[in-house]
C-alpha cells in the first residue's frame, strides 16, 4: 500500500480510483468489512483501491478539547491497514484551507479533478464541506453528473450492536477489553516507541519501558496485565501503567511497562504493547515504598493472569 500524504503529492497514475474517506480509528470489522467491499469493487473496475482520511481528524481540528481519545494514531492505522489489500492511503492534512472549502468545491476540485474516483463507497450519514451540508444525497447527484457510482457502506453489528469507533472506545473505558477485541477483530494495542524516562523505577526494582503517547487522551487508563511485541520473536508479558503518574505529579500521558523476566536495553526500539487485563485503576501513592508495594502486588496479579491463560 502506498502512503500518500497530501493533495500535492498526487500523481498521474493515482488518477481514476475506487475510493472511501473517513476517520477509520481504530480499523475495526466494520471498517474492513468496507474495505472489503471496495476491493471487490475496484478490481472490477481495474482500478486501485484507495482510502482517504485526515490529519488532524476533523473533531481535533475544529474542537480539539471535546475530541474523543484516538484508537489508533496514524502510524498505527497505516500498519493495520497495511494487511486489508488497499493500493493507497491518501492522508490529507486538515487545515484552514480544507475546512473552507464547500462540499460543492470538495467534490469538483478533489474528488472529480484531482482523484477522477469512479467508484465511492460512504456512509449515509457522512457530512463535508464548510458548515458540514454535503450529505450522501449531494454525492448521489455528484455521481450522476460526473459520471462515478456513489454506494452506501451500511452498518455492520455485533451480537445486535453497531461496531463503531465510539462503541469501542466506551467498551475499552469500561474495561469491557474482551468486547471491544472482538469489534476490532484483534487485541487492542498502542505502539510507540521506548524513551529515556527519569528512571524511578529502576530505584525501587522496577525498570519501566516508557512509551511516549503523543496524543491528548487514552482511550483505557490503569495498570493492566500486557504483552508486548517488537523487541524479540515472542511477546514478552508485562504489567503496565497508563495515565499521568500521579504519584510523581506527571502530567504527561505515558504508559509505562515493566517486563518480567527481561532486562536488556531496548530505548529507540519500535514496539507494540497489547492490554490483556485491567488490574485497578490508576491511583496517588503517598510514597515510593507505597507504591513499590503496590507494584509487586500488581505483577503477582499479572503473572496469575498469565498463568491461568497458559
Amino acid at each position: 500500500m502506498e502512503l500518500i500524504r497530501g493533495l500535492h503529492n498526487l500523481r498521474d497514475r493515482h488518477r481514476a480510483c475506487a475510493l472511501t474517506i473517513g476517520n477509520f480509528d481504530g480499523v475495526h470489522l466494520g471498517h474492513q468489512a468496507i474495505l472489503k467491499m471496495l476491493l471487490e469493487k475496484s478490481r472490477e473496475l481495474d482500478v486501485d483501491a484507495c482510502i482517504m482520511s485526515f490529519e488532524p481528524l476533523p473533531q481535533e481540528y475544529f474542537t480539539p478539547e471535546k475530541a474523543p481519545a484516538r484508537l489508533t494514531r496514524l502510524r498505527e492505522k497505516w500498519c493495520a491497514l497495511e494487511n486489508t489489500g488497499m493500493d493507497q492511503f491518501l492522508c490529507i492534512k486538515f487545515n484552514h484551507w480544507l475546512a473552507d472549502l464547500t462540499a460543492d468545491e470538495f467534490i469538483k476540485h478533489i474528488l472529480v479533478e484531482q482523484l477522477h474516483v469512479r467508484y465511492l463507497v460512504i456512509g449515509d450519514d457522512f457530512r463535508f464541506g464548510k458548515g458540514r451540508v454535503g450529505n450522501f444525497e449531494m454525492l448521489k447527484s455528484a455521481g450522476e453528473k460526473y459520471g462515478f457510482e456513489v454506494v452506501n457502506s451500511h452498518s455492520h453489528c455485533l451480537d445486535g450492536e453497531r461496531i463503531s469507533s465510539t462503541a469501542i472506545r466506551k467498551a475499552l473505558a469500561n474495561n469491557e477489553l474482551e468486547h471491544a477485541n472482538k469489534m476490532l477483530g484483534r487485541s487492542y494495542k498502542i505502539c510507540g516507541r521506548v524513551a529515556h524516562g527519569d528512571k524511578r523505577g529502576r530505584t525501587i526494582g522496577f525498570p519501566t519501558a516508557n512509551i511516549k503517547l503523543h496524543r491528548h487522551a487514552t482511550p483505557l487508563s490503569g495498570v493492566y496485565a500486557v504483552t508486548m511485541s517488537g523487541v524479540t520473536e515472542d511477546e514478552i508479558t508485562g504489567v503496565a501503567n497508563i495515565g499521568k503518574r500521579p504519584t510523581v505529579d506527571g502530567h504527561n500521558l505515558q504508559l509505562e511497562v515493566h517486563l518480567f523476566d527481561f532486562d536488556k536495553s531496548i530505548y529507540g526500539e519500535q514496539v507494540c504493547v497489547k492490554f490483556k487485563h485491567k488490574l485497578r485503576d490508576e491511583k496517588r501513592f503517598e510514597s515510593f515504598d507505597a507504591l513499590k508495594e503496590q507494584i509487586i502486588k500488581d505483577s503477582k496479579q499479572a503473572k496469575s493472569y498469565f498463568a491461568q491463560q497458559s
